[in-house]
């Protein structure tokens, strides 16, 4: 190790030891992190933004600055120590001193909810990687629309041997490679440490071929030599392809007794091995105390990109009046006033053309309205474009050397492609959706759920949503994943029962800034029930009265999606019967349980028969309608038959509502 110190300048030197010091004495005083890391990668993070990064520290979202992504998030104090050094505002010594602890800016994993400079959340290995290939692709899309002279930037990221043996970095590896995301640039900080111990008890993957067989350029180098590090970056940027670059580095560098081994990854050092390690580095500053020479260094570093900054400030200028406000409109994320519009249109025609569609259909052909409105939005599909229709028309494919469309095929890679929408979104300047099964959204969930934390507008559009779905069987019917998706908090889960309910819904999730959006959609084509084409969006109700009771209601049937109007059938039975019923759609219960109690108690109403029903299992209905009310539904898995055969073997008729409704009353 000392041989690999002398070899480094002094000025380096103190620059990354900086880091070293401020991470290690922050995870000693919180009794909790991951030292390791930062001791490893700090040559790797000094050369990075000290040498390469074009950002500016006291503009932490200027449009144009190059993106680094800490996909490792538990080595947050890397991150946070750097940008305390660099100069963010935000960032203070405080904060570092209070690293973990309630309330501050220096969380366990790197939040960009809550620390201003945080590109996007990780923490859950394998994200980071993947998010920031769509930050990539966010860049090709903006740069082929605005030009190069607005939109010109790198996104780096910083990965571990975790990041690498997740499923979801070959997804990413694999998509970005195709598209030859030649601006992407991942470091891999290749220790060779895990938590169990080597690497080699659990692996033994060729990583550099396995990206060089995805497309990726690769190179390796001693992550500890700063001359090879930016000699390897600046080779990368020159690349025509994506770029892994391994640095070989020893976990808990400087550590006399614990650097090279597991002991140092996700535990404090103790306060003796952190005198030690002072000793070894010659560190003489005590804790939380920056040298003056280094946090000088660490101060121009952080200032160095306000001319590039200024310069583009400039540029943006000089644009066209119109050109500019555009891409100032699309980066600050608010809709064109042609939205609304368009919507209304689609329900027009909706209403014009009558008869009965699956909203996946539906959802189709509204996508032809608001895309021309809203020319922000990009789609996709995970190799079922033409199941989910999710391409509007007109809409051009990207390919890895055209990038001007506003359509990706994603391929069968449900779990990059929502990380990599998380990316797009993150990045701003674009409104990512795509399309999947249903059933496959449990693959996309942990992106899924990074949105709804992050509160990103990110859209997924998920068809073939029940038994309906018919003859593919029990593996691709959907029975527990409403309630699934529904149990996250902050995503918006919507499930209309006509092409005017999916219109009303694409234009909640498109005005939904802080919170990802799930579209339930039918593979089964159904009625149009609603023929009021107009402004007004009752589906952002939660939850409203579809049809009306002939008198006094003694029976009310709840529903949504396909089952409203099961739920319409079963009224008339009833009405026959002399039983006044009315029915209510709950497009979403999100929106519904967000409306002040009195409101949703008159929804409910106080009809003595209440019959909840859904093609999926009864969980989240109790919050709804209560306990007391009766559920006509899914209690098992599905099965292959036709779809109107699979809905009269598990009971779910307009038939079986009706008799549980006057059950009800006859025990009232």
């Amino acid at each position: 190790m000392s041989s690999r110190i002398s070899d480094r300048s002094t000025s380096h030197d103190r620059l990354a030891n900086a880091i070293r010091f401020l991470s290690m004495d922050a995870v000693e005083a919180a009794n909790s992190g991951h030292p390791g890391l930062p001791m490893g990668a700090a040559d790797i993070a000094t050369v990075l933004f000290t040498k390469v990064l074009k950002y500016d520290a006291s503009r932490p979202f200027w449009p144009d600055r190059d993106r680094f992504v800490l996909s490792a998030g538990h080595g947050s104090m890397l991150l946070y120590s750097v940008m305390h050094l660099a100069g963010y505002e935000k960032v203070t010594i405080d904060e570092i001193k209070r690293f973990r602890q309630m309330g501050s800016l220096t969380p366990g994993h790197p939040e960009n909810f809550v620390t201003e400079g945080i590109e996007t959340t990780t923490g859950p290995l394998g994200q980071g990687i993947a998010t920031a290939v769509g930050m990539a692709m966010a860049e090709r899309l903006l740069a082929a629309r605005f030009g190069a002279d607005v939109v010109d930037h790198y996104t780096y990221v910083l990965a571990s041997d975790g990041d690498l043996m997740e499923g979801i970095s070959q997804e990413a590896a694999d998509l970005a490679g195709h598209l030859k995301l030649s601006k992407l640039i991942v470091m891999w900080d290749d220790n060779k440490i895990s938590i169990d111990g080597p690497t080699s008890i659990s692996g033994s993957t060729d990583q550099l071929a396995r990206f060089a067989a995805s497309g990726w350029a690769t190179a390796s180098v001693d992550g500890h030599d700063p001359e090879a590090i930016l000699a390897a970056l600046t080779a990368a940027k020159a690349s025509d392809r994506p770029t892994l670059i391994a640095c070989r580095t020893t976990i808990g560098f400087g550590s006399p007794k614990k650097a090279g081994s597991e002991k140092v990854h996700g535990s404090p050092l103790g306060a003796e091995e952190i005198a030690a390690t002072r000793a070894a580095l010659g560190w003489e500053a005590p804790a939380f105390v920056v040298p003056e020479d280094a946090l000088a260094g660490w101060r121009a570093a952080g200032a160095a990109g306000r001319a590039a900054r200024e310069a583009w400030d400039t540029r943006l200028a000089a644009r066209p009046a119109e050109e500019r406000s555009e891409f100032e409109r699309r980066v600050a994320g608010t809709l064109p006033q042609a939205l609304e519009g368009a919507i209304v249109a689609a329900k027009e025609k909706a209403v014009k053309d009558g008869g009965a569609i699956a909203t996946r259909k539906s959802s189709e052909l509204v996508l032809d309205f608001i895309t021309q409105a809203v020319p922000e939005m990009v789609g996709g599909s995970a190799d079922l474009t033409g199941s989910n229709n999710t391409k509007a028309k007109g809409a051009k494919s990207v390919t890895p050397d055209d990038f001007s469309g506003s359509f990706i095929h994603y391929g069968v890679r449900e779990h990059g492609m929502a990380a990599a929408m998380n990316g797009m979104a993150l990045h701003r300047g674009l409104i990512p959706f795509s399309g999947g099964f249903m059933v496959f959204s449990d693959y996309c969930r942990p992106s899924i759920r990074l949105a709804a934390l992050m509160g990103e507008r990110v859209i997924h559009v998920l068809t073939h949503d029940s038994i309906g779905l018919g003859e593919d069987g029990p593996t691709h019917q959907p029975v527990e994943h409403l309630a699934a998706l529904r149990a996250i908090p902050n995503l918006l889960v919507m499930r209309p029962c006509d092409t005017v309910e999916t219109a009303e819904c694409w234009q909640i999730a498109l005005q939904s800034t802080d919170r990802p959006s799930a579209l339930i959609l039918s593979r089964q084509n159904l009625p149009l029930l609603r023929s009021d084409a107009t402004a007004e969006n009752r589906s952002a109700e939660g939850a409203y009265e579809i049809l009306a009771a002939s008198g006094p209601a003694q029976a009310s049937l709840f529903a949504t999606g396909s089952e409203v109007s099961l739920a319409v059938e079963a009224a008339k039975l009833l009405e026959a019967q002399g039983v006044p019923t009315r029915v209510v759609s709950i497009p979403s219960f999100e929106l519904f349980l967000e409306r002040p109690a009195a409101e949703r108690a008159k929804v409910i109403g106080d009809a003595p028969a209440k019959v909840a029903v859904e093609a999926a299992i009864r969980m989240g209905w109790d919050a709804i309608v209560g306990s007391d009310a009766a559920f006509v539904g899914m209690t098992s898995f599905g099965a292959s038959a036709p779809a109107k055969e699979l809905f009269a073997h598990f009971g779910i008729t307009a038939q079986a509502v009706a008799a549980r409704a006057l059950d009800q009353l006859r025990q009232a």
